[in-house]
């Protein structure tokens, strides 16, 4: 997926994960000021004062991630067919049944374990970075999600991301070198949202850490563990106006991008 699209993809992904508990750090007015609330906010969560001064050290604001976050309203004004058409392509469909062979027995094992067919897991993985080959972005996640915190906008979504992305840190999941996304703080080869990663991430290579951007076996079963924790029902269909359908609303709230998920799942099945 081209890296606008991508991005845009996470904004419909952004709107359903607003954080459930008010932070006090007050959105607007001095960036400095607005990181040292932020910095009380992250301690009280748990998070080392080393870990938070490492990532604040330095830090503005990044005047590209507002231009970006700004143009993004709108994004899936394509029909389903003219943007499949532009995803769902022939190179896409090669690599990822090659990949599906390389992977068996460890997307057998996911599917087994948490419910999600290979082949909609495999759509994603595609979709997302084309399979960890293609643009994961190369922000600084803490940079540019204090950057849209401190926006006032949706300070109270972001807000919770940045305090997950320290968590990151925290846990030892990611160095803070490490932890680069895209213009919403999406982090890795499926770009989920720190607050996913915390939620959602599993280290299934059992070297104990999550790592979704280097490792696959904790890139897939974190992206299913994501839909069978919404509520995905394994063994059962999940086209347009299913049930699971509506669960994969937690992936992506666009109907198109969903039906493009699907589509290209029929296609691995073919």
């Amino acid at each position: 997926m081209g890296l606008s699209m991508t991005r845009a993809v996470a904004l419909f992904f952004c709107t359903f994960l607003i954080a459930t508990s008010a932070h006090a750090a007050q959105c607007g007015g001095d960036f400095q000021t607005f990181l040292s609330a932020m910095g009380r906010e992250a301690t009280a969560a748990g998070v080392s004062r080393n870990v938070i001064d490492q990532a604040f050290a330095g830090v503005t604001v990044d005047p590209a991630v507002l231009t970006f976050d700004r143009r993004q309203r709108g994004t899936f004004r394509k029909s389903f067919e003219e943007y499949a058409a532009t995803r769902v392509i022939t190179v896409r469909i090669k690599r990822a049944r090659g990949l599906m062979q390389k992977h068996a027995q460890l997307l057998s094992r996911i599917e087994r374990q948490f419910g999600v067919p290979q082949t909609l897991l495999m759509a994603i993985w595609t979709l997302e970075s084309d399979n960890g080959t293609g643009a994961m972005g190369k922000l600084p996640v803490v940079r540019t999600i204090a950057t849209l915190a401190h926006d006032c906008r949706r300070t109270e979504l972001f807000q919770n991301e940045l305090i997950s992305a320290l968590k990151i840190v925290q846990r030892g999941d990611l160095p803070l070198r490490d932890l680069v996304g895209a213009y919403a703080g999406e982090i890795g080869q499926t770009q989920f949202l720190p607050s996913s990663y915390i939620k959602y991430g599993v280290d299934y290579d059992g070297n104990g850490h999550v790592d979704l951007r280097h490792s696959v076996p904790d890139v897939l079963a974190s992206t299913a563990n994501l839909l069978k924790t919404n509520g995905w029902r394994a063994g059962a269909p999940y086209g347009e106006g299913t049930e699971n359908f509506q669960v994969m609303r937690e992936w992506n709230r666009s109907e198109v991008y969903r039906k493009t998920m699907v589509l290209f799942s029929e296609r691995l099945r073919e």
